[in-house]
């Protein structure tokens, strides 16, 4: 199989994005898994590169996808002013060339200019203008392309999924379906089968309310939403457990014994992933008819310009895509000629 070409988007120009872009592929051995495609300005790479005092790494420059060079490390011009960095500080200015990054990398992927995307974090607040009037990457990658997605952090222990994104604390009770969660565990469960190859995967849903509602007693999401979802789950064979206490699930390792864990919102599934795995953690849009992956931080305007920012998650981002692809390749080889694989797998 040839490398795939893969897309990033550089996210704010003040953050830690750039850095971890440039420490992640100035280790040469990156390139054996993919041709990467950075979306962004040589200028501000190079104000990056010197405030890390990085001299032996630079990019290939180029003005379209067609004139990669497979052995290096790509980056298309996206702009071509000068923009004035302030390293660590939130500016308008810098959301606007976040999304330029992001447009015209979304572009390319929309287009099968490039196989995959990994986003480098944007600040959500200075990205928003009438182009961008998202909560986030994923409901901005959502619009833009077929399927439904799920929010989906990974790491090699643990797979935790998100039933309701980014709203707030004061909408989950509102917005929590039967509907809404048996929609997310199919997603979810087609997921696990296509883009991680898992045959039967088990999956535990969380509850809402403490305890899991203790049989009614402390709120009835649970038995007038979450048991009926998981319910017609298990009516089309996916394999589907709980409602779970999130405390004790945690706490007790019980996650390990499942493929994925359902969450009923953001921070119910994301501070214990994190605290599980930060660092190493990815973000995977899950759903959608094209990959994308982000590493498990934000922005981190306290470490910009200081050489202090890990790229393990931004690296990890990049081995998963570049994983899911080939899972999707191999999905849809067996699913088109299932005879031949089942043969080919006897031998």
């Amino acid at each position: 199989m040839s490398k795939l070409k893969l897309g990033i988007s550089i996210g704010d120009i003040n953050g830690i994005g750039m850095e971890v872009i440039l420490k992640t592929f100035a280790d040469n051995r990156m390139l054996d898994f993919c041709t990467p495609v950075v979306y962004g300005s040589s200028k501000v790479s190079q104000t990056h590169r010197k405030a890390l005092g990085i001299n032996d790494f630079s990019f290939n420059i180029i003005n379209s996808v067609k004139d990669v060079n497979a052995k290096k490390a790509n980056l298309i011009e996206c702009w071509k002013e000068d923009v004035e960095l302030e390293l660590g500080t939130s500016q308008e200015e810098a959301g606007k060339y976040a999304f330029l990054s992001l447009e015209a990398a979304t572009k390319d992927l929309a287009e099968g200019k490039i196989d995959a995307l990994v986003t480098a974090p944007i600040n959500k607040d200075n990205i928003q203008s009438e182009e961008f009037n998202f909560p986030g990457h994923t409901e901005y990658l959502t619009e833009k392309f077929d399927g439904q997605s799920i929010m989906l952090m990974v790491n090699e222990n643990i797979k935790v999924g998100i039933a309701t994104n980014h709203i707030p604390v004061s909408a989950i009770a509102n917005t929590l379906t039967a509907d809404t969660i048996f929609s997310k565990l199919k997603i979810l469960n087609k997921s696990l089968v296509q883009d991680f190859s898992l045959n039967g995967p088990r999956i535990a849903v969380l509850g809402l309310n403490p305890h899991a509602g203790d049989n009614g007693l402390i709120g009835k999401e649970e038995e007038n939403i979450i048991v009926p979802a998981i319910n017609n789950a298990k009516s089309i064979g996916i394999q589907a457990f709980g409602p779970y206490p999130a405390d004790g699930f945690f706490g007790s390792g019980n996650y390990k014994k499942f493929d994925a864990v359902l969450a009923m919102y953001h921070d119910q599934g994301l501070i214990p992933f994190k605290s599980l795995s930060f660092g190493n953690g990815v973000n995977y849009t899950a759903g959608l008819n094209v990959i994308r992956t982000s590493p498990d931080h934000g922005v981190a305007y306290e470490i910009a310009g200081q050489n202090k920012a890990e790229e393990s998650s931004f690296r990890e981002a990049v081995y998963l895509a570049c994983d899911i692809f080939k899972s999707r390749k191999l999905d849809h080889e067996i699913n088109e000629n299932p005879l031949i694989i089942k043969k080919q797998q006897q031998r």
